[in-house]
């Protein structure tokens, strides 16, 4: 996100000397994205970065892909996923092409043995049951249901949790989580016809400083694979960084709807965008207001992507018998629309209280074996009105 923060001290001027007073430098990192043409934060570090005492390959954590290229609607149980006591052994990938992975974890608790870093992608963590602490040497970040958690490509965190009770929906993107360039001006700032604002942010606070040597294991994901790299010294042992690029969070209860007098296109829901796909927030708000509306959406053909849709709270009204939890998955290239009777059940109302995420990727999803653990039979029959 491109604002800029601030926390802890920094030198007046980048890449001068910054003197600690019992003696020696601080360490400057420069943090960022598209070699030295994308945005970026400078750290200071009590110690370098780069103090490794050990490298081990944990050998490959790549999805095992079930079914490649797929034309059906299909469904899936989310909260089918039993508890697991460790952070990344409860994270299971169920959709993945060449832009993104997508999957659901339902963690008791982040261990205090290791720290995480994905090296291949920005994380988006969308906290559907649960809260806690994001802890990054950028300082915390308190989360709770309905926030969208964005932690960027290579940021060494921890979580903790306040219970043992948790549900998140992830997307690892391999470009950057960005607020859509058509809300933004010249300068980044969001305008003022945006579903949100830069106060709706919650940005990194309460920097803590941890001056500890020992052996500090960072688990670390790239090209597929888990690395254990052990550091001899803290990771969070920054003390003070300014810039643009850090963590944040945003929550979908603070998405402010754009409604009209007929029914308006998903796009008006767009919450994030990469590279590759998009993000929309279904969010409770009222329906179109012509005297003659049908509020239910019109059937519609997905040629250019995907569509699939994770259902968070409410009763979502174009949809027959869905569970908090659940996802459909509509594939580009085959029309879908209303379950039957849902037009006409729509006609008339006047709001509705549906919360829910929805993600666009550009290029069709494969279906990954632990999605197919969850897969409800013969969803796309469920249009038939005699089933």
């Amino acid at each position: 996100m491109a604002r800029y923060h601030t926390l802890g001290k920094i030198p007046k001027k980048r890449h001068t000397a910054f003197a600690k007073s019992e003696g020696g430098l601080y360490q400057e990192e420069l943090f960022g994205t598209a070699g030295f043409t994308g945005i970026s934060s400078l750290l200071y570090h009590i110690h370098p970065p780069t103090v490794v005492s050990e490298i081990r390959d944990l050998g490959s954590i790549a999805p095992t892909i079930a079914i490649e290229k797929n034309m059906k609607a299909l469904s899936f149980k989310g909260f089918s996923i039993k508890p697991e006591k460790d952070y990344l052994e409860s994270r299971k990938t169920l959709f993945v092409n060449a832009d993104l992975h997508i999957g659901l974890a339902a963690p008791i608790e982040f261990s205090k043995e290791y720290f995480y870093k994905n090296a291949d992608a920005d994380e988006m963590l969308f906290i559907h049951k649960g809260s806690g602490k994001l802890k990054t040497c950028y300082g915390l970040i308190d989360f709770k249901y309905g926030d969208y958690v964005i932690i960027p490509k290579g940021v060494i965190y921890q979580i903790d949790f306040d219970s043992e009770e948790n549900r998140i929906l992830y997307v690892e993107s391999f470009e950057p989580i960005v607020t859509p360039k058509r809300y933004r001006n010249n300068f980044g700032q969001l305008l003022e016809h945006a579903p949100f604002c830069e106060r709706d942010f919650k940005l990194p606070n309460n920097l803590e400083t941890f001056d500890e040597k020992g052996a500090f294991k960072i688990k670390v994901k790239k090209q597929g694979n888990m690395w254990e790299y052990i550091y001899k010294n803290h990771p969070f042992d920054v003390v003070g960084w300014d810039g643009f690029h850090y963590p944040f969070a945003f929550s979908i209860h603070d998405f402010e709807p754009i409604t009209g007098r007929i029914h308006m296109p998903p796009p008006i829901h767009q919450t994030w965008e990469s590279a590759g796909f998009v993000v929309c927030s279904f969010v409770p708000r009222l329906y179109d207001y012509h005297p003659k509306s049908i509020p239910a959406p019109y059937h519609h053909s997905n040629i250019d992507s995907d569509e699939l849709l994770y259902y968070v709270d409410g009763d979502f009204m174009s949809r027959n018998n869905i569970e908090l939890g659940q996802l459909t998955l509509h594939p580009g290239g085959v029309p879908h629309g209303p379950h039957p009777g849902a037009i006409e059940r729509s006609i008339g109302k006047k709001e509705t209280q549906e919360l829910a995420v929805m993600i666009d990727p550009f290029k069709p999803l494969s279906i990954t074996e632990e999605a197919l653990k969850l897969k409800v039979e013969n969803y796309y029959k469920s249009w038939n009105t005699n089933n």
